[in-house]
Parts: C-alpha cells; sequence; structure tokens
C-alpha cells in the first residue's frame, strides 16, 4: 500500500524555512541515535517530538506492542524542536535525504502538510479490520476524526487532544471579590470580569500562535483568519462507524479571509483589551514559563488546554486554587482544538507493520501506557474521568470533553497544507495589529491578506 513520495523543492524549502539543511541531513544519525551500531536494524522506526527521555518514557508501549507482535522489532526515537513546525521541518529534511522514520508521531498542525505529501491514507486498513477498530471509534467523538480526514481519506488516528478552554485562577478572584464566572457567560463578561483584577494580577495572559492566540477569539465571534469548507468523501467510513453522523471529507483552508470584517473586530477587541491594560501583548512561543506565573497567583486568566493540569500540578497549585471554564461567547460558542497520532509514511516500505502499530497504539491498554497523568487529554472518552484526574485535576475537569459534546461546530486549528508560512504571516501581523491604533489593525489586516494570498497561491515547483 506504500506511494512514493513526490516531495518537491517548494514543500522542502517552504516547510522546512530553514538554512544549513544538508548539515542537519548529516548530522540526523547523532541525533537519533542511529549511529549506535546495531540499532533498530529491521526495526519500525518510530518518530516522536521530544527528547531522548520522551522516548524512553514510551518504551513501555513499544515492549507491550511486542510481546503481543513479536515478529515486529520497534525503535522509538525522539527528534528535539522548538515546536511543531520546527519538528516537520526536520522531518522534510529527513525525506529529503533519503533517511526517514516509518510513522511519524504528528499533530494537527502538520496533519494536512503530511496527508498532502507524506503519508499514507489509513482507509484500506481501517476497512479491511473495521470489526477491531469498532471500540475506537465508539469511545472517540467524531469530530477529532473529522479533523484527520483530508480530501476524503483518513491518515491518523487522534491518540490526544486539547481544546482551548479558559483557565481562571482562583485566588486572584478570591482577593477582588470576584466568582467563577458560569458556562454561559459572554466577552462582555470576560471584559468585566478581568476590570475586577485589574491593578492586581495581568488579567488576561496570552501568547502569539496558532493555539490559544487570535484563533479562539476569532472562532467565537464566528470567522476564522482562512476560508473554512469541508471537502467531499468518507461516507462509507462515517455510516460504517458513526451512523446518522452528517460529517464530511475534511477541512479545507484554501483562502484568506483576513478581508472579513469580524476578523478585524475580533483584532480590535484584543487591541482594546492590552490598550485598557486588561491583557498583555501576546508572546510568542508556547507557555512554559507561564505555568510558573499562573501557579503563583500572577496571572487571573488564559487560555490553555487539559495538558495543564499535570504542569500546575509539578509547579505546586493545588486543584482548588484553579479551575477551567469554557471560552466566553460571542456570536457562536465555537473552541478551536489540536490533536495529535500517529502517521504512516509513504516511503517505508513496513506500511503493515506501521499499521498494527497504529492500531494497537489506539488500543485502549496502550493509551493508558501512554497518558498515565492528565499532561494532556485523552481522545477515548472513557479515559477521561474521576480517576484520571483525582487529587489533582480541577473541579470542572469533566469540560475539557465536554467542549466537544456541547459545542458541536467546534473545529481544528486552521492547518492547510502551508501551514508553517501560514502561521508565520499571522504571528507577525498579530504582533503588529496590537502594536498601535485602529490605523494599524487595518493595516496589519490587509498585509495578513496579502500574505496569505501569496502562500496560498504559490504553485509547487517540480
Amino acid at each position: 500500500m506504500a506511494r512514493r513520495s513526490t516531495i518537491t523543492r517548494r514543500a522542502l524549502l517552504g516547510a522546512a524555512g530553514l538554512t544549513g539543511i544538508a548539515g542537519t541531513a548529516a548530522a540526523w544519525p547523532r541525533l537519533t541515535g542511529r549511529d549506535v551500531p546495531g540499532r533498530g536494524e529491521d526495526a519500525l522506526t518510530i518518530l516522536i517530538l521530544g527528547t531522548a527521555q520522551d522516548a524512553a518514557g514510551r518504551q513501555v508501549i513499544a515492549d507491550a506492542f511486542m510481546e503481543e507482535h513479536p515478529d515486529i522489532p520497534v525503535l522509538i526515537q525522539s527528534v528535539q524542536a522548538t515546536d511543531w513546525g520546527d519538528f516537520f521541518a526536520k522531518i522534510l529534511t529527513m525525506v529529503a535525504s533519503g533517511t526517514q522514520p516509518d510513522v511519524v508521531y504528528t499533530a494537527t498542525e502538520g496533519a494536512q502538510l503530511f496527508a498532502e505529501r507524506l503519508a499514507l491514507p489509513l482507509d484500506d486498513y481501517i476497512a479491511r479490520d473495521d470489526d477491531q477498530m469498532h471500540d475506537y471509534f465508539d469511545d472517540v467523538h467524531p469530530s477529532l476524526i473529522e479533523a484527520f480526514m483530508y480530501k476524503g481519506s483518513l491518515y491518523q488516528l487522534p491518540l490526544d487532544f486539547n481544546a482551548a478552554n479558559m483557565y481562571l485562577n482562583l485566588d486572584v478572584l478570591e482577593r477582588n471579590g470576584l466568582e467563577m464566572p458560569g458556562e454561559d457567560w459572554t466577552k462582555d463578561d470576560f471584559t468585566e470580569l478581568l476590570r475586577g483584577m485589574h491593578g492586581d494580577a495581568t488579567p488576561y495572559y496570552w501568547t502569539n500562535r496558532l493555539f490559544g492566540g487570535i484563533v479562539p477569539w476569532l472562532y467565537v465571534n464566528d470567522t476564522s483568519f482562512l476560508t473554512e469548507e469541508k471537502a467531499d468523501g468518507a461516507q462509507e467510513f462515517w455510516s460504517t462507524f458513526y451512523p446518522g453522523e452528517e460529517r464530511s471529507g475534511g477541512y479545507l483552508w484554501t483562502g484568506s479571509n483576513a478581508a472579513d470584517e469580524r476578523v478585524r473586530e475580533s483584532f480590535e477587541h484584543l487591541r482594546g483589551l492590552v490598550q485598557e491594560g486588561l491583557a498583555v501583548r501576546p508572546e510568542e512561543g508556547g507557555g512554559n514559563t507561564l505555568v510558573g506565573l499562573f501557579a503563583s497567583g500572577r496571572i487571573g486568566t488564559t487560555p490553555a488546554g487539559g495538558y495543564w493540569v499535570q504542569g500546575l500540578s509539578e509547579g505546586g497549585m493545588s486543584p482548588k486554587q484553579y479551575d477551567v471554564q469554557f471560552f466566553p461567547k460571542w456570536r457562536t460558542q465555537r473552541h478551536q482544538f489540536g490533536a495529535a497520532g500517529y502517521a504512516v509514511m509513504r516511503t517505508t516500505s513496513k506500511a503493515d507493520q506501521a499499521w498494527e502499530w497504529i492500531k494497537f497504539s489506539a488500543s485502549k491498554q496502550a493509551m493508558e501506557l501512554a497518558f498515565p497523568t492528565p499532561a494532556t487529554t485523552p481522545t477515548r472518552r472513557s479515559m477521561v474521568n474521576d480517576n484520571f484526574y483525582t487529587q489533582i485535576g480541577p473541579e470542572n475537569w469533566s469540560r475539557f470533553y465536554d467542549t466537544l459534546d456541547r459545542f458541536p461546530t467546534t473545529g481544528p486549528i486552521p492547518a492547510p497544507p502551508q501551514q508553517a508560512a501560514v502561521e508565520t504571516a499571522l504571528i507577525r501581523n498579530v504582533s503588529t495589529a496590537l502594536s498601535g491604533g485602529p490605523d494599524q489593525v487595518e493595516r496589519s489586516l490587509q498585509a495578513l491578506d496579502r500574505d496569505l494570498r501569496e502562500v496560498l497561491a504559490q504553485e509547487e515547483i517540480r
């Protein structure tokens, strides 16, 4: 079932965004440990984003798999990267150099990049083993599955996900005589809550990226910075595993929507919060330093997913010191989410063995080994329970999964195959939009529109 890779020069350079590609390729065996004599010979190579310690942590899953499949040796390898974009760039470098893994753990940010250029569809395998796959699909919300559909085919089985909910610091609320908001609160309720914290903690802290940045505010305002469509197809899959669900063959983001009035309105809303001193100007990157600030009571609210629970616990925060709420309502209360799962590389000669790994990884046994603590939200509904959050999770931990049930239009991060360039354009123009007045917002959105149109219109150089 393997297909020949068709990586183009533009795909490599555009998605990688790197210099010194040859040097990275030459260093690859050293980065992954493949320079150790005898290591990984004839093994199914699984690549993850992380450290050697992260790879070692997944060895328990590999051991369980090899006990069930003694004829399929597995080698878990990790690649350190600054973020998912950097990780995907290194994968493209590997493929171009002729050295690549068999299976890669990838997130929503790279799902369509892999589907378009790197990965095999799983449709035939799922249809062949449909009797075994019902246990998985019966336990996983269809929105998570649809997010990994691309042009009618399914490319990954999502194993963990996180929606952009709102974390609230109960210590900050109590210090300022404020109460935890209800589930149906609005953006105006949110603004008033922030005003009640002004002069104490930083009321609202957010990061400049696809997850938890401007996008949640666009979604609740019933818009996005990209046009969103749905592909046809996959009806046999949906009728088999999710009868009665009216779903599509996957999301398509093919054009700029930056000129939409609601996009400007959303940008202006956040600019107003910053100008009033209710929110910080967004910082780029992840939220690693944010955990300590939130745990120490210096931040009132911030958007994050279930992955924060374990980090806050390790940071010394009691579950009684914070809680989580759905994102405040504007025109809608649609949320964004990101998910992740394994993709089979087109270049592999071990596609059948790779499918066995993916199928095993989606079993409850393997997922309980993979996610022993609430450092993320498992896609299996049955795993998101009291036992998972006992003595560590906030009172309303059920909202992590309930987000999908309560708000059925909730969808994935907008991440087309050109995600790396798209996100770069978004981050750059969000920064400039919030650096001045309304005129600066307008100029930045015009620039964002031009940037997105250019990125999405580029033809690949064969």
